[in-house]
């Protein structure tokens, strides 16, 4: 997968997972703000939409191709353990920083693979799938941010998350605002401090 890697002066491994049409640079600023001395690992989604690159197809708006879901989640976690052995780091430090459709692949890792993530970041996140058994995701700490007046993930769906990784041990904590679906800069404020406090 296309991907920048830079190197951190301690052991933690933030992965940057931009939002739809974003590119593998997006969110950089966001792993300053949460952790300088972390390496970082930012990859750009495999998928195009009319151009714009995604990490998995769907078929309309909030409604996902749950075939291509599987299929993409399971080749970013191949490449997570790839990426680890070319870049000489520990694939058990791995914490996502998502948003959006970003955001939704984070969330299908940990809905997928026991240790896939060692907590996750999730900004603007919907359920990536409904009616199957979660892993053991005992103690892993999420934090998920959300606009009460979303118009793309209405507060349901967040609401629906939190309960599912609950459910399956997660350790989660929501921030909700009301900027509608943007990213703003007081989530990712809060996503520091709950990360600094949780994480670090």
């Amino acid at each position: 997968m296309k991907h920048l890697f830079q190197k951190g002066t301690n052991n933690r491994v933030l992965l940057l997972l931009h939002g739809t049409g974003g590119t593998e640079q997006d969110l950089l600023p966001l792993a300053e703000r949460i952790d300088p001395a972390a390496s970082v690992l930012s990859v750009r989604g495999n998928v195009l939409e009319n151009g714009m690159p995604r990490f998995f197809k769907r078929l309309a708006e909030g409604v996902f191709d749950e075939e291509d879901l599987i299929f993409r989640t399971n080749e970013l976690n191949e490449f997570l353990n790839e990426a680890a052995r070319e870049h000489s780091f520990d694939r058990n430090e791995v914490v996502a920083v998502g948003y959006s459709n970003g955001a939704n692949i984070a969330a299908s890792l940990l809905f997928h693979y026991e240790d896939a993530l060692k907590g996750a970041i999730l900004h603007h996140p919907m359920v990536p799938r409904r009616g199957i058994k979660l892993p053991d995701l005992q103690g892993v700490p999420v934090f998920i941010t959300a606009g009460k007046n979303d118009p793309i993930c209405p507060a349901t769906e967040t609401d629906d998350l939190k309960q599912l990784l609950d459910g399956a041990g997660a350790k989660v904590d929501v921030h909700w605002e009301m900027n509608g679906h943007m990213l703003s800069g007081t989530e990712v404020q809060a996503a520091a401090e709950w990360y600094k406090q949780t994480l670090s």
